[in-house]
């Protein structure tokens, strides 16, 4: 396996024009929280800083500090953000049952010690929160796994907050899972093998040989790892730093976690079953910030436009990578909250779509704990799927990767 070609500052990384990740001498907490302060109150505000910091050892640190930080990652006006959505989201919305099957089915993504009437209502939030962005974007297109990625921004920054975000990154970041079929979902899991091709061509050549094949990485790409990590600070972590990244970044975490497992997988049987099932269960206890600096580094040596012209992936169009240049050059003219507030508070009432809506970030993380929704929709039915006898061993392994996004998902991969 070759050696990753490490830079010397390796304490801190940052984020460049071209969404990848620079190292830069790092400093003690305090004094990146000072940073980062320092870079939220500039006029315009530092987005390279907050990129840096989202991206280096620690992350944003705090939740507190993440609140802040990750809307000025995708150049969201904390003192316009939507309305809550009303009940007539969910009216006639084609996609409304699904969601509710999926949101359902994520009591493991609340944390354990939450009340079971609190969490009932940030599922009826989630739900709302969904619909309201389909709603907002009919272009796109609900895939399972998507609550994952919701459900990781209501926890942490309310529901208008989360509304707003999730918008973002529907239209950009997430944009190529959101297509009507999932060719482009497989166009981005293409990249992982020529990755590993690269680094470590004798693990490479085992998992073609397995015929274990990308579909392991799935639920580790579409959502962001919020579906397969355990603890949520992990989750938190790998958020600040796709953020702060190139779309492509989450692909490349899954190749320094196939190489981080290197010896594993080589100890296994080839065999397409067995590959599969080791592959497809992330360890819990994995360096994640160690893990973070990896990815970095494959992105900086192996771009993706080298991994495409090697690996003819160019014969399909990523709406992802092809706008990431012009999304991160839309954030770097943002105003400090500080003035937002005066501006917000000069303009008084307004008729404008957003304005008069809010009142800015703290408003946003209200949360109505101590009401639920009405009593319908209390009981839900699940449907129990199974696979044909008919199906091999090795097919079932693949499949029961799919089973947790349900039958849409299973049906397009075979």
């Amino acid at each position: 396996m070759k050696r990753l070609k490490r830079k010397k500052n390796s304490a801190g990384v940052g984020v460049n024009g071209n969404g990848a990740v620079t190292k830069e001498p790092g400093s003690g907490k305090k004094q990146k929280l000072a940073e980062i302060h320092q870079a939220l109150n500039s006029d315009p505000v530092d987005i390279e800083t907050l990129r840096k910091a989202a991206a280096s050892k620690g992350g944003l640190l705090t939740d507190e500090m993440r609140r802040k930080v990750w809307p000025k990652l995708l150049n969201i006006n904390v003192y316009e953000l939507p309305y809550k959505p009303g009940r007539d989201v969910r009216e006639s919305h084609k996609d409304y049952n699904q969601v509710l099957l999926d949101v359902r089915r994520s009591m493991k993504r609340f944390p354990k010690a939450m009340p079971t009437t609190e969490r009932a209502v940030l599922q009826e939030q989630l739900i709302d929160i969904i619909l309201e962005v389909l709603k907002r974007n009919p272009q796109l297109h609900y895939y399972q796994g998507y609550h994952d990625v919701a459900v990781t921004l209501l926890l942490l920054v309310g529901e208008r907050m989360a509304i707003a975000m999730l918008d973002t990154l529907s239209n950009y970041h997430l944009r190529d899972f959101m297509d009507p079929t999932m060719d482009s979902t497989k166009h981005i899991l293409n990249y992982l093998m020529p990755i590993l091709e690269q680094v470590d061509t004798e693990l490479h050549d085992f998992m073609i040989r397995a015929e274990v094949g990308t579909i392991f990485a799935l639920s580790w790409l579409i959502t962001w790892y919020g579906h397969v990590l355990s603890e949520f600070r992990h989750t938190l972590r790998l958020y600040d730093f796709f953020l702060a990244s190139h779309p492509l970044m989450p692909i490349y975490l899954a190749a320094t976690i196939v190489l981080h497992r290197e010896q594993e997988v080589k100890k296994t049987e080839c065999d397409m079953a067995m590959v599969h099932h080791l592959l497809s269960r992330i360890p819990q206890d994995l360096p994640y910030e160690f893990l973070i600096g990896q990815a970095q580094d494959l992105f900086d040596q192996y771009p993706p436009s080298l991994l495409a012209k090697r690996a003819a992936l160019q014969s399909r169009k990523s709406l992802s990578i092809s706008t990431f240049q012009s999304f991160q050059l839309s954030t770097l003219h943002q105003r400090p909250d500080s003035i937002l507030q005066r501006l917000t508070k000069a303009q008084g009432p307004t008729t404008s779509s957003h304005a008069s809506r809010h009142s800015g970030l703290e408003t946003a993380l209200r949360r109505d704990r101590g009401q639920l929704w009405g009593k319908g929709n209390r009981i839900v039915k699940m449907a129990v799927w199974g696979l044909s006898a008919t199906l091999g061993a090795a097919v079932f392994a693949v499949a029961q990767t799919a089973m947790d996004w349900g039958p849409e998902v299973l049906l397009q991969l075979f």
